[in-house]
């Protein structure tokens, strides 16, 4: 969960009378998930205080629970002991996980980071401990199987987004542009770009009350099945951040009717693809 970007998060009152439109709006920057982050709500300054403050204990604790860059996070204990006993938070996403998994028929699969650690170390990637399907899940612990380690890093940011989302609204803000990695919205509507590292802006897409996440090719995304990516982008649009992220991490490997068919299944899409010529197909 290391980014080195811009996040920001934007957000105004539900309701404000046309005289309070004009409210000062609450500005506040610091650092958070391993990048800068802005916030600017138009709010009175108490709910905005509030919500911004609700706002980082959400983005802190789903760093402390799921960071491989702390070593007091609850994932590094998991990959280094091999078990957890896991609270609400962790079995949240990993239901998600297990989602994700199943739609993408085992594409999205968190325990590629043992082969991450290969490659970074120097090796040839070990694909052996590979596999969701060999963690073992109780209600009192979850077990990694033998050599295995897991990242969320392609679904953990759409998860602090949606978190956020939600904090704001229930502080009575409705206007909303969430971006923590993901963008998720309320209200809008919302125009945002469709970009690619190598070609720059080639789309442009609307988000009213949806989300949408944004792949593309990079040397530390790893498929399960040692396959190299068929996509420069993959951004995926869906009613929830968790779900576009981990959908667009996925999709990066699977060739253009696979994904149109994981979109109608999960209630997501459209899918923007775009080639290593910086073309797009919106699927």
């Amino acid at each position: 969960m290391k980014r080195r970007r811009f996040l920001a998060l934007s957000a105004a009152a539900l309701c404000l009378p046309a005289a309070a439109a004009r409210i000062e709006p609450v500005r506040w920057s610091g650092f958070a998930l391993g990048a800068e982050v802005s916030m600017t709500l138009r709010a009175p300054r108490p709910v905005a205080e509030a919500a911004i403050a609700a706002a980082l204990s959400d983005i802190d604790a789903v760093e402390r629970a799921f960071s491989l860059y702390r070593p007091d996070s609850e994932l590094v204990r998991l990959n280094t002991t091999g078990t957890l006993a896991p609270f609400p938070l962790f079995s949240e996403l990993l239901d998600h996980v297990d989602r994700a998994h199943s739609l993408t028929g085992g594409v999205f699969d968190p325990t590629v980071q043992s082969a991450w650690a290969d490659i970074a170390e120097g090796r040839a990637p070990d694909l052996t401990p590979l596999g969701w399907h060999k963690i073992a899940r109780a209600p009192d612990a979850i077990t990694l199987g033998p050599g295995q380690q897991l990242t969320f890093n392609g679904i953990a940011q759409g998860f602090a987004t949606d978190r956020v989302r939600a904090t704001l609204l229930a502080h009575g803000l409705g206007d909303i542009l969430v971006d923590i990695g993901e963008f998720a919205a309320s209200g809008g509507p919302w125009r945002l770009g469709i970009a690619d590292p190598t070609h720059g802006l080639v789309a442009r897409t609307t988000l009213t009350t949806g989300a949408i996440a944004t792949t593309s090719a990079a040397p530390h995304l790893i498929d399960p099945r040692g396959r190299a990516p068929r996509h420069a982008t993959v951004s995926i649009e869906a009613p929830d951040a968790t779900l576009a992220d981990a959908l667009s991490t996925a999709c990066l490997f699977l060739p253009p009717a696979s994904i149109a068919r994981i979109c109608h299944r999960a209630g997501a899409g459209p899918a923007h693809v775009i080639d290593a010529q910086g073309r797009h197909r919106l699927l």
